[in-house]
């Protein structure tokens, strides 16, 4: 048995096969952006071991597929296999061998990036401070609490729980969370206090004063999905209490383009007077502590914060075209007393504390035309040199085994 396995993995027709596979997927998870959207393409065939069923040209074929993750790791196994069974120590063949060995850490650094890299972004606008960033895709549904004087508690609960629905329980939450409804994607409705023509969804919080309504998911880049969830509270003693969460409220630029929004048509008091109804605490009592909660972007916290200074925004007379995006920052870190103002725009990101910064987007602020925004992209990736390291590799062994078979080439000719 050990033999067959070792004759299948060491194959060439394996090799072709898994090749042949490789094609079939970039080019049907390549027509399936036009349904599903990109982060969602890639994420169902080249992040996932087995495709069950794909779409093709707006139609749902029923067929299983290797996804992405099988491929790779079935392509690593036959490799190294198949290197390890035909190795053959020579300087001929030292070419073969680094070649082979760049492949083997390009596949390597291509799975560790999947398995371990993160992206999110840091929005601000200039003088504000920002020492974490926040998803662009995933939301949490957060209950902060105060420890004592100096510190607060903080429980996250991911939104890919509350889409599952039923009753979710926390150790550290004295009460369980009940999901009654789980909407992907949603638009919020002021409720006028005379034009009040039905139910609210929720007899408390924002759900008193807004109505959200669900909108199909988006699938374009430039678009985002806003979840929204209708929840039950349910505490130790006492009855529960409904209440609605949504991101419109616990993302600090959907509000501001709600305040914007309601202001262009109703005057700036008003359109404030809703924002504010918009980010009304919500809180809830239990075992004598009260818990604040909102549905926001999933955030990642860093030991140092950065401040946005100025923001410079050029762009090529007549266009809409970047001629220069930049955003001038400072890095304070209280563990190293480090505290220094850098730039960073575009193809010169910042690299500080095992991320990198890239410049992503400009803007002005919503209520004060003046002011200046900027997004930037954080991306950890621990094996970002993998790519470099192996294509270098590649490059070396290639050039090697041509300039070997050229001199061998030049010999025979001279003996000849």
């Amino acid at each position: 048995m050990m033999d067959r396995i070792w004759a299948f993995l060491t194959s060439l027709r394996l090799t072709v096969v898994l090749l042949a596979f490789s094609i079939l997927l970039v080019f049907v998870g390549t027509v399936a952006q036009a349904d599903e959207g990109l982060y969602q393409a890639q994420e169902r065939y080249f992040k996932h071991w087995i495709v069950w069923g794909f779409s093709f040209f707006g139609h749902k074929v029923p067929l299983p597929l290797p996804g992405g993750y099988l491929l790779g790791m079935m392509l690593l196994a036959n490799l190294v296999a198949g290197h390890i069974k035909r190795f053959e120590w020579s300087w001929r063949k030292l070419g073969i061998h680094l070649t082979h060995v760049g492949i083997i850490l390009l596949l390597v650094g291509q799975l560790t990036t999947d398995l371990f890299s993160r992206e999110t972004q840091m929005r601000f606008a200039e003088g504000e401070t920002r020492h974490y960033s926040e998803s662009a895709m995933n939301h949490e549904l957060v209950f902060i609490a105060d420890a004592d004087a100096d510190t607060q508690e903080l429980v996250a609960v991911p939104a890919r729980l509350l889409a599952r629905g039923g009753e979710l329980r926390h150790e550290r939450l004295p009460f369980t969370i009940r999901v009654k409804s789980w909407w992907p994607n949603s638009e919020p409705a002021f409720r006028p206090p005379m034009q009040q023509n039905g139910p609210p969804l929720a007899p408390n919080g924002i759900g008193r004063h807004f109505d959200f309504k669900q909108t199909p998911e988006t699938r374009k880049m430039e678009d985002r999905n806003i979840p929204t969830a209708v929840i039950e509270i349910v505490p130790p003693k006492g009855p529960p209490g409904a209440w609605v969460v949504s991101a419109w409220a616990g993302d600090e630029t959907l509000v501001a383009a709600v305040r914007a929004s309601y202001s262009r048509q109703a005057g700036p008091e008003m359109g404030n007077q809703i924002g504010d109804r918009l980010i009304e605490p919500q809180t809830v009592e239990a075992n004598g502590r009260k818990w604040s909660f909102t549905l926001r972007p999933a955030r990642v916290y860093n030991p140092f914060s950065i401040t946005l200074l100025k923001t410079t925004h050029k762009v090529y007379p007549g266009t809409d075209i970047p001629k220069d995006f930049r955003s001038r920052v400072r890095i304070e870190n209280p563990q190293t007393g480090e505290n220094r103002e850098v730039e960073v725009f575009m193809n010169s990101p910042l690299r500080y504390g095992g991320l990198t910064f890239y410049q992503y987007q400009m803007g002005r602020d919503e209520l004060d035309a003046n002011r200046g925004t900027s997004t930037l992209q954080v991306v950890r990736n621990p094996s970002w040199l993998t790519p470099y390291a192996g294509c270098i590799i590649v490059g070396v062994g290639l050039l090697v085994q041509f300039m070997i078979h050229l001199v061998g080439f030049v010999s025979r000719k001279r003996a000849v």
